[in-house]
């Protein structure tokens, strides 16, 4: 069978400001609604242990105000002109994502300015977010996918290790944030020490040079000496990790599984591409080994998908979905069987399906300027090129069996499963005992 034609990812150029600041430009004919990222590497281990949440709270905020504007005239002004404005955070920094027509660029650079360096914070606007976030909380514990996930981490992650708590914050910490604490936070931690900018787009329909504009827009942000970024979390494990954590919902007509266990990151011998691979012969489709045997052979589940999650170093292979209720403890007992199998007993085609998919889709998945400015941010984040994209995609199109049958091998034999189980624990605390996914521990949902 011939390979998928071979692709690159587009080409960034590099620019550094005299500010110090790196500029990231990715021309894309045709797209002419250009993706802007502010990419921040702040951890969440900067958080004050007692205010956790305070950087999402301080993102959500960065547009409700700034020295030259109040809120309402920063909506009027982000609105008339046609631009998506918006920040998240997360466990590798902050990201401040701008989307705008080329020809509105210099006025939305501007804008988005305003908001990184000189933000306000007003009360009123703080405490909306919080109570907003203190909202998003409860809907987190109330949704049984969400409970799984944050249950998952609590329970992988070492007790000590920030990685075991919400990256939003709990109820407790998000309800003691202040305005005074956001605006302590940005002064503290939002500035340009490594920090970057990505510009993808129709560069050529921009009114000047990218990398001129950003300048023009940024040149003035500038670092307090001797302001420095604190380590990341480290993602330990937790020394009793290996283990089934059932969280009691009676009643519930269906049951979330949620599995984990140590993967690897971007830069593992094996090839990221090997993977990539892995996680959709896993649980990428319909016909994956997953749902062959749960959805397709037993009817327990509508799908259930697996995947692989890198962190800057390390990562998890993540399997998750919803089962019957009626069929818990025999779901749980297939999906431990799915599991078990060994490198050997992959075969060629299935590898070469998944494989041809993989290398096909790439294009697709970065058709946009939004997909591309996302990828150069994540990889940036984690201190790679996007080199990292096309090796990928490269190592993919010629992936052999054993190459991926190793990957599999490796992470197999790794530390056991942690398995979070949001269901009846009248039903099935018992049966999941006898599963060999280790012992039960129930909690209150």
């Amino acid at each position: 069978m011939t390979p998928p034609p071979a692709w690159a990812f587009p080409e960034v150029a590099d620019h550094v400001l005299p500010s110090g600041l790196r500029v990231r430009c990715v021309d894309l004919p045709g797209q002419h609604v250009v993706s802007v990222r502010v990419a921040v590497p702040l951890t969440l281990t900067a958080e004050p242990r007692d205010r956790e949440g305070v950087a999402l709270v301080m993102a959500r905020t960065l547009d409700e105000g700034t020295r030259a504007h109040d809120a309402e005239q920063m909506a009027q002004r982000i609105e008339g002109a046609g631009i998506a404005l918006g920040a998240g955070v997360g466990e590798r920094g902050l990201v401040v994502e701008l989307e705008v027509p080329g020809s509105s660029f210099p006025e939305a650079l501007g804008l988005l300015a305003e908001c990184l360096v000189d933000p306000v914070f007003p009360e009123p606007e703080v405490a909306r977010h919080v109570r907003s976030r203190l909202t998003d909380i409860a809907h987190e514990r109330a949704d049984a996918g969400s409970r799984a996930a944050l249950e998952f981490i609590g329970s992988y992650y070492d007790a000590t290790d920030r990685a075991a708590r919400p990256a939003g914050g709990s109820a407790d910490t998000v309800g003691a944030v202040s305005a005074t604490d956001v605006r302590a936070f940005h002064a503290a931690h939002v500035h340009p020490d490594r920090a970057f900018v990505v510009v993808a787009g129709d560069v050529n329909g921009m009114p000047g040079a990218p990398a001129d504009l950003v300048d023009r827009a940024l040149g003035r942000w500038s670092a307090t000496q001797g302001q420095r970024r604190p380590g990341a979390s480290s993602g330990a494990r937790a020394p009793d990790a290996g283990r089934v954590v059932l969280v009691d919902r009676p009643g519930a007509a269906q049951t979330e599984l949620y599995l984990g266990r140590p993967g690897p990151d971007r830069r593992t011998p094996h090839g990221w591409g090997a993977f990539q691979v892995l996680a959709f012969l896993l649980g990428g489709s319909p016909q994956a080994r997953i749902d062959a045997v749960l959805r397709e052979g037993l009817g327990y589940t509508y799908g259930i998908r697996a995947g692989f999650r890198p962190r800057r170093s390390g990562g998890l292979c993540v399997v998750s979905g919803a089962v019957r209720a009626d069929a818990t403890v025999e779901a749980v007992a297939a999906l431990q069987e799915v599991l078990s199998f060994t490198g050997d007993d992959l075969t060629d085609d299935e590898v070469r399906h998944a494989a041809d998919f993989v290398a096909k889709t790439a294009p697709g998945r970065y058709a946009t300027s939004d997909a591309v400015a996302d990828q150069v941010v994540r990889l940036g984040l984690d201190g790679l090129d996007v080199d990292t994209v096309t090796s990928t995609v490269e190592q993919v199109r010629t992936l052999d069996r054993s190459r991926v049958a190793a990957a599999w091998d490796e992470v197999r034999a790794g530390p056991a499963w942690t398995l979070v189980v949001v269901g009846d624990a009248t039903l099935h605390a018992e049966g999941l005992a006898t599963t060999g996914f280790g012992e039960v521990t129930v909690v209150r949902g």
